[in-house]
């Protein structure tokens, strides 16, 4: 499974970058604007540098025409932006437009099974269901990505990738995994709990104590 951070912090992106810990980013207007990173195309950019994947960066406007015109803005930002479209006729109408100019469409707010079809058949590089705004109603998140994933794999054709977003805590990201998700995102705090375990610390802590018995250096 691949691994997505989701945030416009630079320094996050670049830290977590330099870990082997992604494969791409996904954004919108408001992390770029909590990230306090100024303006928002030259964000995507940097972002665009620094992380080879897939830049997921999202349109504002809810129509087929003006987001058609943004995403191809947006798109000519470098080449691997993945335009950012909402799972509604007229996102779905610019997603069929986009991924016929060659450019990778990620169709969010998904939040049903039948909405990643759709996505699916438009074309879709990623569909995005939303795990934890389904666990918020008291509804079952997971089931979501294990109906979507069971769909996915009746039809050859559909080659839509299933990006599991709104995710929550470590739990999320290795339940994804094991239904078999293409592509987590996590925010920043979430992935680098992936990294820690109580156990690892301690035996840490004690290969150290018992190296500094020993005296030695190794430089």
């Amino acid at each position: 499974m691949k691994f997505f951070v989701d945030t416009a912090d630079l320094e996050e992106i670049r830290d977590l970058a330099e870990a082997g810990a992604l494969d791409g980013v996904t954004t919108n207007p408001t992390l770029v604007y909590k990230a306090g990173s100024g303006d928002f195309f030259e964000t995507i950019r940097e972002i665009c540098e620094i992380v080879p994947g897939p830049v997921s960066a999202e349109t504002t406007a809810l129509d087929f025409e003006t987001m058609l015109a943004e995403g191809r803005k947006v798109a000519k930002i470098a080449d691997n932006i993945a335009v950012k479209v909402p799972t509604t006729v007229d996102g779905l109408k610019c997603c069929r437009a986009l991924r016929s100019e060659g450019t990778m469409v990620n169709v969010t707010l998904c939040f049903s099974a039948a909405q990643a079809l759709l996505a699916a058949k438009a074309g879709a590089s990623f569909v995005s269901p939303f795990i934890g705004r389904h666990d918020d109603i008291a509804q079952d998140g997971m089931q979501l990505i294990a109906d979507i994933r069971q769909i996915f794999d009746n039809y050859d054709d559909l080659t839509t990738e299933i990006l599991v977003a709104s995710v929550r805590d470590p739990v999320h990201v290795v339940d994804a995994a094991r239904i078999g998700a293409d592509v987590c995102t996590v925010p920043p705090g979430v992935l680098r709990k992936l990294f820690k375990h109580p156990l690892t610390d301690r035996g840490i802590e004690s290969f150290l104590a018992d190296w500094e018995k020993t005296g030695l250096k190794i430089l």
